[in-house]
């Protein structure tokens, strides 16, 4: 009863009008964030405080809010793109080029906590999905690369799909990280690291590559050695099969045999597959800090930085597969385990950091964290494209991207 002594009424809980597109974010987020099989419907649900089954009202499977959730960042790049050349497909192609990079940097930004998501999670998406996904990318690019070649007539197709697609991965980079800058700060940063990636100058295509208008070049060479340690084989073994099924979808059975060493003895190596997961990423992160500390013996800051940037290259060719998993499976370590490796790769970046600091001494630690980022990103992305081909020709393109995009050239 009121203090009046009329019967209370009780307030009618209208279900929003954008629930479903509630759902969608607050799933796009936690998946790019700690990854898809690392989430749950229940905890999906509860973070919106709908029970699961109002959500699966929605969404009849936490694999249709994946692709919900993928096609959407993608679409919203498209859309950025399309929208971008409204009213000026008649403009000059610098205009043009500008309205492109001014959208894009814009969605990118808007985006931040979505658009790695499909980078690090694609594995789990079914033919179809994946296909429909990557067409997005390739019309981007191809938007981006349409203006460059009318600013650079005598550019081959396979730079300007290369230049756009490493813009692309440029404005991508922010989400692998949690640096934060000022918006105006960002916006300008960003835009002038796509300008300067769009301007270099790729020393000359790798004879027989097929790079095709998606973007993509042909088979790898990846040089691999003998290995004898049992731990070194099965660590050798296990970083492939987790980055060619995904952590969940691996056993330890299955890397086992690939190392040749029954299960059972796999364990005297490693308790758990968790353990094996970590050494992978110790494994990467004591060979990167040989690479640095060699880098660093440089009298200049400028050639250590060049220094570094090679070495990082020639680390992540020769094991390519130790990037995607790093980036995909570090949310599937135990707590401590990734507190520690997240520390070991801050410290990591900060060496990168001090030298790029030291030779544009204009921008401050934050600036300049997210332009190694952005560096280090491409070594992956534009790496994948060029299907990480260990031939010298290939690595001194992508040598030629990190520095533009570090140095501003």
């Amino acid at each position: 009863m009121a203090r009046t002594g009329t019967t209370a009424e009780r307030p009618i809980r209208r279900r929003p009008k954008n629930r479903k597109a509630q759902i969608a974010r607050v799933a796009a987020e936690a998946f790019n964030e700690r990854g898809y099989h690392a989430v749950g419907v229940d905890e999906i649900a509860a973070a919106i405080g709908i029970s699961g089954p109002a959500l699966y009202r929605h969404y009849p499977s936490k694999y249709a809010l994946l692709v919900h959730a993928a096609n959407t960042a993608a679409d919203s790049l498209q859309a950025a793109a399309d929208g971008a050349m409204e009213g000026v497909t008649d403009s000059d192609p610098q205009d043009r080029l500008d309205h492109l990079i001014a959208a894009l940097v814009t969605n990118s930004i808007e985006n931040r906590k979505v658009a790695g998501l499909y980078r690090w999670e694609s594995r789990y998406l079914e033919a179809e999905d994946r296909i429909r996904i990557r067409g997005v990318f390739a019309h981007v690019t191809q938007s981006l690369a349409a203006p460059l070649r009318e600013l650079r007539p005598g550019l081959p197709t396979v730079d300007a799909t290369t230049l756009s697609a490493s813009a692309l991965s440029v404005l991508g980079s922010i989400s692998a990280h949690r640096t934060t800058l000022a918006m105006r700060r960002l916006e300008t940063l960003l835009k002038a690291a796509c300008e300067s990636v769009l301007r270099t100058t790729l020393p000359l295509s790798v004879p027989n590559s097929n790079v095709t208008e998606n973007g993509v070049v042909g088979a790898s060479s990846a040089h691999r050695f003998a290995l004898s340690s049992k731990r070194e084989l099965l660590i050798n073994a296990a970083e492939k099969i987790f980055d060619q099924h995904g952590y969940h979808d691996s056993s330890i059975e299955e890397i086992g045999a690939a190392a040749g060493i029954n299960a059972s003895s796999v364990y005297r190596h490693f308790p758990s597959k968790a353990d094996l997961l970590a050494a992978v990423f110790y494994r990467a992160g004591d060979r990167m800090a040989v690479a640095t500390s060699a880098a660093l013996t440089a009298t200049e800051p400028a050639d250590a930085l060049y220094t570094l940037a090679g070495s990082y290259l020639e680390l992540s060719f020769r094991n390519p597969e130790v990037l995607s998993v790093y980036f995909a499976e570090i949310g599937n370590l135990p707590k401590n385990e990734r507190a520690n490796l997240r520390h070991v790769q801050r410290r990591h970046i900060e060496e990168w950091v001090n030298l790029l600091t030291a030779v544009r001494p204009q921008l401050s630690a934050p600036e300049a964290r997210f332009l190694v980022h952005a560096a280090l990103g491409l070594v992956l992305d534009i790496g994948r494209l060029m299907r990480f081909d260990t031939r010298a020709e290939s690595r001194a393109r992508l040598h030629a991207l990190m520095m533009s995009v570090m140095l501003g050239n």
